[in-house]
């Protein structure tokens, strides 16, 4: 068996890295947890992925810098939140750091009591199922316990470090 060869160094900078990964568009979420003393996280992500159908896998990566890490790493359960379109906002508000994600905002409890946020385009609620160390982030691989999707919602896009509330007619 011959083994690959890995290429010494790269030729690139993390900053040309992070804008070329950026000309990929992608979907917007958000996932929430909870922490054993109740308290509440979220976050915005866009490094979200099916896995398999049998059983029903999904997985997303945040960075191991990330103040969530704990909760993430050691809760049973958290929630995907795929964004609509009309929902710029929310994911702006979870992308912001140092500010009380929650406040004001109306929510109610799913599987392991992590927060359920309305108006997604559709939400998957998983058990924390397995965690892979990779580079600077952990893959966190979810079973889905529970899934809904609001029908006809138009899905909110991220590309070029631009969100996108409108699909391009062809």
């Amino acid at each position: 068996m011959i083994r690959p060869t890995r290429v010494p160094s790269t030729s690139f900078s993390p900053q040309e890295f992070r804008q070329a990964l950026g000309m990929f568009a992608t979907g917007v979420t958000v996932v929430t947890g909870r922490d054993v003393n109740g308290t509440v996280v979220g976050l915005t992500a866009n490094s979200f992925n099916s896995v398999s159908m049998d059983p029903p896998l999904v997985l997303w990566s945040l960075s191991r810098r990330a103040g969530s890490m704990p909760v993430f790493a050691r809760g049973s359960h958290y929630a995907i939140h795929i964004l609509a379109a009309e929902q710029v906002e929310l994911a702006q508000r979870f992308a912001t750091k140092d500010i009380d994600r929650f406040a004001g905002l109306p929510w109610r409890e799913g599987a392991g009591g992590v927060p359920l946020l309305e108006g997604a385009a559709a939400r998957f609620e998983c058990f924390n199922r397995s965690q892979y160390e990779e580079g600077d982030h952990v893959i966190f691989v979810g079973e889905v316990e529970h899934c809904e999707r609001r029908e006809g919602a138009l899905p909110l896009i991220f590309h070029g470090g631009r969100y996108y509330t409108e699909l391009p007619i062809s």
